[in-house]
This record gives structure tokens, C-alpha cells and sequence, in this order.
């Protein structure tokens, strides 16, 4: 079910000289206009990658650059306390994240623990609008993946920030599910897979990749030794079942660096 959620409209008061600021915030009971978080939900407890879903009512999207009237493009605030000025450009950070190419959903990766998502609606060159365009703030808690619920994927050795040296033994952990070599079909088992050095996750409905940065365990290995060059380096693992395709929610470690002397 989708939780409707209130738009937060900023009152804009006048100061001396005919400069604006903002008074305070308001939640406006229009049903004009409204944006909103389609999912995840307020309160709810979501597992790495996650999807945010954006809703908006009563005006459309646009890319950043095409002035449309009554259009925008959204902007997602992660963990924000406080509004940014509404008659400056929205920022651009880990925090504040544009997708000025028309975006209505993305996928996300936080750290364990409760974070705040709230959008903020922005015109072609990322201004609020003279009447801005915020949903309500909601507040999520991501599972540590340790222990994601189903079961959890983590490294036994080595440990995060650990200088190693040259070839790495790794030894793999599985709380919740058995491990089960590729092409066998049973039920809350999988194979480890190794990312070593992967910045941005693999898509999850597909076979994962099979190369130098993504070393299969497909014969029901629970550890590995691994050459690694010199300098920094980072490891997460990644669950498969018989077809090497990530569960439903995927099974992932927390992602480690280590330095390789």
C-alpha cells in the first residue's frame, strides 16, 4: 500500500528592504500539489541496496535545463537537519542528490543504522520553486548486514583496516543459511561470491559477473588465498543461488578496505 504523505511548503516572510527568509515551516492540507516517498515507507526497516521510489502530485517532471512550467526535477536529502536556502541553487554532496535527467526512482546504499530521506523539488537550474516543493521527512532504519534478517554474509579474517600481506587468505561467514555449490537447487543456501575493489553493486535480478573483480565460489568454497597488488584494497561478499543470481533481499557483507603491504 502506498502511505500518502503530506507536502511541507516553506512560508517565505519579508524582511526590511524586501529580501525574503524563511519564518517556518508548514504542512500544507492542499491536494494541489504534493511530494512525496513512495517507498520506502516512514519507520521502515529496509536492507542495502535499497529503492526510493519519488511521487509527486499536481505538477510533472522535467530534466534540469528544459524550463516547463509547472514541472521540476527531484532532489533527494539524505540525513539533513536543516533546509537548505530556498533562493540559492540546491546543493550537490552526499547529502543532496540531484537527478536533474528526470529520475523518478534510484537505488541507495547506506551505512547500518536510522537515516532521514526527504525530497525537495527543484526548477531547470536547480532552484526551488518561489513556492518550494518538500515532502515530509521520513525516518528508515537499515538492517547491519551482518545480519540482515534472512541470514548474513561477513568476513571471519581478515578484518576491516587490517594491514595484510600478499597472498590474502579470506575466510568466508554465513549466519541463517547453509552454503551449497552452483547448480544446486536448495532450499536457504547459496555460494559465496568475492568483490574485491567494486564501488557500485551489480544489478540483483541478473547472473553476477565472473571476472577479476568478481571471484566465484561455485564449488561451495568458504575460503580463498588471493593475490592482491600492493596499496589499498576493498572486499564484500555477495550470496548466489544455483544460478548465480542474488536472493530476494540479497545476501550481502559489509564492505571491508584493507592494506595490502
Amino acid at each position: 500500500m502506498v502511505k500518502k504523505c503530506f507536502s511541507v511548503l516553506l512560508v517565505l516572510g519579508m524582511m526590511a528592504g524586501g529580501c525574503s527568509t524563511i519564518e517556518k515551516i508548514t504542512t500544507s492540507t492542499s491536494s494541489d500539489k504534493e511530494l512525496y516517498i513512495i517507498t520506502p515507507e516512514d519507520g521502515e526497516a529496509v536492507t542495502n541496496p535499497m529503492t526510493v521510489r519519488f511521487g509527486i502530485k499536481g505538477m510533472g517532471i522535467a530534466p534540469a535545463g528544459v524550463e516547463q512550467p509547472n514541472s521540476g526535477h527531484h532532489h533527494l536529502m539524505i540525513d539533513v537537519d536543516k533546509l537548505p536556502p530556498m533562493d540559492q541553487p540546491i546543493p550537490r554532496n552526499e547529502n543532496f542528490l540531484h537527478f536533474g535527467d528526470g529520475q523518478t526512482e534510484t537505488s541507495l546504499e547506506l551505512n547500518p543504522g536510522k537515516h532521514t530521506l526527504q525530497l525537495l523539488l527543484g526548477d531547470h537550474i536547480h532552484m526551488p520553486h518561489e513556492q518550494p516543493l518538500v515532502s515530509k521527512k521520513i525516518t528508515i532504519t537499515v538492517s547491519d548486514p551482518l545480519f540482515p534478517g534472512r541470514g548474513g554474509a561477513y568476513f571471519i579474517s581478515p578484518r576491516d583496516n587490517e594491514v595484510v600481506s600478499s597472498p590474502v587468505r579470506v575466510l568466508f561467514g554465513l549466519k541463517g543459511m547453509g552454503v551449497g555449490p552452483a547448480s544446486v537447487d536448495w532450499p536457504n543456501t547459496g555460494h559465496h561470491h568475492l568483490l574485491v575493489d567494486v564501488d557500485k553493486l551489480p544489478p540483483m535480478d541478473q547472473p553476477l559477473p565472473k571476472n577479476e573483480n568478481y571471484l566465484h565460489f561455485g564449488g561451495g568454497e568458504t575460503e580463498a588465498t588471493i593475490e592482491l597488488s600492493p596499496g589499498k584494497h576493498t572486499l564484500q561478499m555477495l550470496l548466489g543461488d544455483h544460478l548465480h543470481i542474488p536472493h530476494k533481499p540479497p545476501v550481502l557483507s559489509r564492505k571491508i578496505t584493507i592494506t595490502v603491504r
